[in-house]
């Protein structure tokens, strides 16, 4: 052989092996670490499923909601754009929406990849929805069994328990229970005279459902903790701290204790589920910094929304008639409840590399 065509030789090898080394690096890039994503719980990551038949007041499938998503069409997203759920979704390559699991015209490709089962205004105390009349978290267990008869129906008995297995779940579910029946509407109050009582009945109904969800096969969980609920924009107002709008210290000391009790049960819970893996959500501490540092972040307003008065506008009263804020991405909150895309991408920047480290390895 030639020295021209040694060359030649040798320059096509080094090619095709830097092309296969791309292609190899670009794949493990973009290759989802899950088939599938699904979600249960409540308006945080309810991407819709309020929208169909049910007799809930909670609905965000009007303007503005969605009013930063590409159409800029509302559709059942408690934000002017992405929830975390779906922002967890896209980091993780699996999808950039996901749909709720009540949609009509839902794609195999929909259910192959994962759907919502969460409901806004629902709660892990049965209580919580029976006053807001959303799908309660323990009856969300029994879509996801309707998913799974659809799934394989699908791809087979087989490979759909390899989805399931596979899957992230994703649970957020609390502020609700605490709110409506605890602090605002003291419904549970009688029963549960302290706090630290009512916190661990919810814990128990937490734990419940993740022991169910794994009895369906479920392997990967991710469970959100609570967000400081002494500074949510509606509750400083009920609460009558609209003049100087300063958090409720003792409802976000509560918040800390219920998380501290939450990041104890879960290690628990995996230790005796085998072949589990359960990661804890870190919501407070990234929001408490958010408003503490609000700058850093881009942020200018953190003690109300950016529709209407920002005071007590959700749902419902935030409206086509609402006044809207200019820039969303300077606001935290976009309803008086809601966490704005801009803050919940800071929160999916935190919880992304901690996703890879416990489910990669």
């Amino acid at each position: 052989m030639s020295t021209t065509s040694k060359t030649i030789t040798l320059t096509l090898f080094i090619t095709t092996t830097l092309l296969a080394s791309c292609n190899a690096a670009a794949n493990a890039t973009t290759k989802p670490l899950f088939p599938a994503i699904l979600i249960f719980g409540d308006s945080t990551v309810d991407t819709g499923n309020n929208n169909y038949p049910l007799p809930t007041i909670f609905r965000a499938e009007h303007f503005p909601y969605g009013m930063d998503l590409p159409d800029g069409k509302a559709n059942g997203r408690f934000s002017n754009g992405k929830l975390i759920s779906d922002i967890i979704a896209t980091k993780l390559n699996i999808k950039e929406f996901i749909p709720p699991f009540l949609q009509p015209n839902l794609s195999d490709q929909d259910i192959l990849t994962g759907v919502c089962f969460a409901s806004a205004g629902a709660g892990y105390d049965d209580l919580t929805s029976l006053s807001t009349q959303a799908i309660r978290v323990s009856e969300q267990p029994n879509m996801f069994k309707s998913y799974i008869t659809r799934l394989k129906g699908i791809v087979g008995d087989k490979k759909a328990m390899e989805i399931i297995n596979n899957a992230l779940v994703v649970i957020s579910a609390g502020p609700n229970d605490f709110i409506l029946n605890y602090y605002d509407i003291p419904s549970r109050r009688l029963e549960y005279p302290f706090i630290s009582g009512y916190q661990d009945f919810i814990l128990k109904r937490l734990e419940n459902i993740v022991r169910e969800l794994y009895s369906l096969g479920s392997r990967n969980i991710l469970v959100g903790g609570l967000p400081p609920m002494g500074c949510l924009p509606i509750h400083m107002t009920l609460k009558f701290r609209n003049v100087f709008r300063f958090c409720l210290e003792q409802h976000n000391r509560d918040s800390v204790l219920y998380n501290q009790k939450l990041q104890k049960l879960l290690p628990q819970l995996e230790a005796s589920l085998k072949g589990s893996k359960i990661l804890y959500a870190d919501v407070y501490n990234p929001m408490m910094e958010m408003m503490q540092n609000p700058s850093k972040y881009g942020f200018k307003e953190t003690k109300r929304g950016c529709c209407g008065t920002g005071f007590l506008e959700t749902s419902f009263m935030c409206n086509v008639f609402s006044p809207t804020c200019q820039n969303r991405s300077e606001f935290m909150f976009f309803d008086s409840i809601h966490p704005s895309e801009a803050t919940y991408n800071v929160i999916g920047n935190l919880l992304d590399p901690k996703i890879r480290g416990k489910f990669q390895a």
